[in-house]
């Protein structure tokens, strides 16, 4: 009887060790799949992936995108460049940057050769629709806001902090990115010169 009960006792060890090695080959297995899945932050020269993004609710902000069915790729829109906002309408900072980016939708505006070449584009990083809008409103901003509430396009963007500004170049193979960066753009002239300076754009009127 004691041969038979240290006998069990020790299968029973082995079968215990053996289910933790599965389990730890499946955390494993799971993290290297993670890992792979992982995306990094797009870098200066670098092609921008060609995001799909919900079509705004607003018939001016689609027609400013010159987009008019959705989901669509940030590909498809209408534009020689790109300017993408990454902001969440929790951020202190997006808050106080506010200002600045209307400035430079108007600054944009204002130059009829820079018109129609550069759009501007927001993505409320885990924000839904109704918090976009909310935040639309406060700060009358005037470019195309797309909600990103479970955080796909955040992740796919290497989980930026906020505000983020990526320029974007369109190229023959798609969408180039020219400036990655956190935080403020200052001076929206100045940034904006900034933006035809990496574009090879004129900023004259």
């Amino acid at each position: 009887m004691v041969v038979r009960f240290e006998r069990g006792f020790g299968e029973m060890k082995l079968l215990r060790v053996f289910a933790v090695f599965l389990i730890l080959v499946a955390c494993l297995s799971n993290y290297g799949v993670q890992a792979l899945l992982a995306q990094t932050t797009p870098e200066e020269g670098e092609m921008f992936p060609d995001l799909k993004l919900s079509i705004p609710q607003k018939m001016e902000e689609r027609e400013y995108l010159n987009i008019y069915q959705g989901p669509f790729l940030l590909s498809q829109v209408d534009s020689d460049v790109l300017i993408v906002q990454i902001f969440s309408m929790y951020c202190p900072y997006c808050q106080k940057e506010a200002p600045n980016i209307n400035a430079l939708q108007q600054a944009i505006a204002a130059c009829p050769g820079i018109k129609p070449r550069v759009k501007i584009i927001g993505i409320g990083a885990g924000n839904s629709v109704y918090e976009v809008n909310a935040f639309r409103d406060l700060y009358r901003i005037d470019f195309p806001l797309i909600p990103d509430a479970d955080f796909t396009i955040h992740k796919a963007l290497g989980q930026v902090r906020t505000p983020y500004y990526f320029v974007l170049v369109r190229k023959t193979s798609g969408l180039q990115v020219v400036y990655s960066r956190v935080g403020s753009i200052g001076d929206p002239k100045d940034f904006l010169e900034l933006v035809c300076a990496r574009t090879g754009m004129s900023n004259g009127n």
